[in-house]
């Protein structure tokens, strides 16, 4: 009998020596850096997927090789169920342990996507749809399912969408991304309408953002915007038409090849500012922060007109008289033919 409880009490020390070497390599393990992991690697943890299959997949990977201590690690420390999806970088001297806390963190690799100030919302939906980590939600759907999905039925989609570099985790909806471009507008408008100037001939806060989406296209220097804007608000005032070309360009949609003809500022659409009076119905292109500004502030310098200077730098002549730009109308023409 005494015999038998010395052997198992043999046995007892020895597997309470063997759990505790086991536990101080296990430890030790968990705090080791991965010697596999010798460069950066994108990791991705699927949505909904469980502990054990993200250690497996690990492990399949190379990048685990003891899963069964990484999962009862995670077991341990409770945090077996809270291992956030998404993609993750993995750098060289991360540890097992470090790998789990960085699992749970909910720090995903971010991707960019950028609408460019001056696109319409066909250019940001081809982008969207081109991007690889976008999930096309609504790639199919029609224009007016989009803004019925932003809670916006009634309002036309042009010129609503904030031009920006948006950052998101891979496959973010392209509705969720236009969700955040449409809001960042929406805040924008406001904050700039808010800092009007007094009197302008606007009847609110949208006709702001159509006139601002005009600026936009007529000009590439911020430093002009004020100026371009001073134009088009002082022919408003007066009664004039804008004429403006971007305006004729998108309502000839996909007749327009590059060249705006004389029957082209003839041919009356809704956006031909040549023969009809006023703003357009909608805005044209996504306008910058700096064309919504303009907009609202623009300058008072009594100038109806303006034309390129040929210089090359992007810049315009701002007349106040036609005969003043008429005259700056053949200095530019001048300019072209000379450089033929």
């Amino acid at each position: 009998m005494r015999t038998l409880l010395r052997l198992f009490g043999v046995l007892l020390l020895l597997g309470i020596v063997a759990a505790g070497a086991l536990a101080w390599w296990g430890h030790r393990w968990l705090q080791t850096p991965i010697a596999t992991l010798t460069e950066p690697t994108v990791f991705e943890v699927p949505k909904g997927a469980s502990l054990r299959t993200v250690a497996s997949a690990l492990n399949d990977q190379s990048l685990l090789d003891q899963p069964l201590i990484f999962t009862a690690w995670a077991r341990i420390t409770k945090r077996d169920h809270s291992l956030k999806a998404g993609e993750y970088q993995l750098t060289p001297g991360l540890t097992p342990s470090g790998l789990l806390e960085l699992l749970n963190s909910g720090a995903v690799l971010l991707h960019s996507i950028t609408f460019i100030e001056g696109s319409t919302f066909a250019d940001i939906r081809k982008a969207l749809a081109q991007s690889p980590s976008v999930r096309g939600e609504y790639a199919a759907r029609s224009p007016e399912d989009i803004m019925r999905a932003l809670g916006q039925p009634d309002l036309h989609p042009e010129g609503q969408f904030f031009p920006d570099t948006y950052r998101f985790a891979r496959n973010t909806t392209d509705i969720e991304l236009l969700g955040m471009a449409f809001r960042r507008m929406q805040q924008e408008v406001k904050t700039a309408w808010e800092s009007r100037a007094r009197d302008l001939p606007l009847a609110g806060p949208y006709e702001a953002l159509i006139l601002a989406s005009i600026v936009e296209k007529e000009t590439a220097l911020d430093s002009e915007r004020p100026q371009i804007a001073g134009v088009f608000v002082e022919r408003l005032r007066r009664g004039m038409r804008l004429q403006t070309d971007p305006t004729v360009i998108y309502g000839m949609m996909s007749a327009y090849d590059g060249n705006i003809r004389r029957t082209d500022l003839l041919r009356d659409t809704p956006y031909n500012t040549y023969t009809r009076s006023g703003l357009p119905p909608t805005p044209i292109a996504l306008p910058g922060l700096d064309s919504l500004r303009a907009a609202v502030n623009p300058e008072s310098s009594g100038a109806l007109f303006f034309v390129a200077t040929g210089n090359g730098d992007g810049s315009h002549y701002f007349s106040r008289t036609l005969a003043e730009h008429n005259a700056a109308v053949k200095r530019y023409l001048q300019k072209l033919r000379s450089k033929r």
